[in-house]
């Protein structure tokens, strides 16, 4: 094998990498939203966890966060604008990213 194929490879396996974590990382992230928002509309305990695990399904919908968005948006109707709801997906996206490096 030459030195570029070593690279490539290397390249490769380092794309794969960060792709799986990026992955895991907007899991998390909607997990934490959908555990941020369910405490707002007074769900505790299992169906807190129910509703975060429906957050995360949202966003398989389509490509990007805007699936995610729509779900916690619409299902918290006037308890959260849409800048705070934006602002706490940003903020949970560095808290999910640090917890998935933790991990790994």
């Amino acid at each position: 094998m030459t030195t570029f194929d070593d690279r490539e490879n290397a390249f490769e396996a380092k794309y794969a990498h960060d792709a799986e974590m990026q992955f895991k990382a907007d899991a998390r992230r909607n997990k934490l939203l959908g555990l941020w928002a369910a405490e707002l509309m007074g769900k505790t305990g299992e169906d807190a966890a129910a509703y975060a695990r429906e957050v995360i399904k949202s966003d398989f919908e389509e490509a990007g966060h805007e699936d995610v968005f729509r779900k916690v948006s619409g299902d918290l109707g006037n308890l959260a604008d849409e800048a705070t709801i934006r602002a706490k997906m940003a903020e949970l996206l560095i808290e999910a990213k640090a917890q998935v490096m933790k991990e790994a």
